[in-house]
């Protein structure tokens, strides 16, 4: 059986929002698109590589799908031949006709919890709406977080209100890079745990 994971740029402050580009998504007046480059280098790009490199498949939330169906299949390089040629899959009740060659429309999170029967790697960019609604369905088995060191007080933010009360433990070593971000990946442990710390 298979995993799936959700690779997520984010910010200490834990705003996902328009990692890549000003007019990436410009919701909410957001004023802070782009802000992932300039805290990039080569070796935290490498490492991104290597995890796109990795997939079997492709997961995505609608947004999201929007975003790289109206970019990737115009670019070359590895990290696109990479993207455009595994399976797609989008997560939408609205979509029909979807024009990224080789995707498939999934009706809802546990439609997409079963692409681990499918693959050996199901890879998410971006879709934080649905990284939340699949670890509300507990069907999501890696959190990888890519941290950066900027914060922004502004954006969409994965953990708000209404985020599942759940322990992670973390799944690989920590990485660091030249610039100061973390690739951190967490796998579920449970629940929430609560004591009172000893005194020392």
């Amino acid at each position: 059986m298979g995993f799936i994971v959700a690779n997520l740029f984010i910010t200490l402050d834990g705003v996902y929002q328009a990692p890549g580009g000003r007019e990436e998504d410009t919701y909410g007046e957001f004023a802070f698109g782009g802000w992932q480059a300039p805290v990039s280098d080569d070796e935290g790009g490498a490492a991104i590589a290597a995890e796109i490199g990795r997939m079997d498949a492709l997961l995505l939330g609608r947004r999201t799908y929007d975003i790289f169906s109206a970019y990737w299949p115009h670019q070359a390089g590895d990290i696109a031949d990479a993207l455009n040629r595994v399976p797609k899959f989008v997560v939408s009740r609205t979509l029909s006709g979807p024009g990224w060659a080789g995707t498939t429309v999934l009706p809802d999170e546990r439609a997409a919890g079963r692409l681990r029967d499918e693959f050996g790697e199901v890879h998410m960019f971006g879709s934080g709406v649905l990284i939340r609604s699949l670890l509300a369905a507990d069907v999501l088995d890696r959190l990888h977080l890519w941290l950066y060191p900027v914060t922004l007080g502004q954006g969409k933010r994965l953990f708000d209100a209404g985020t599942v009360p759940a322990s992670y433990r973390l799944a690989e070593p920590v990485r660091s890079f030249p610039k100061g971000a973390v690739s951190l990946v967490y796998e579920r442990a449970g629940g929430v745990e609560t004591s009172e710390m000893a005194a020392t």
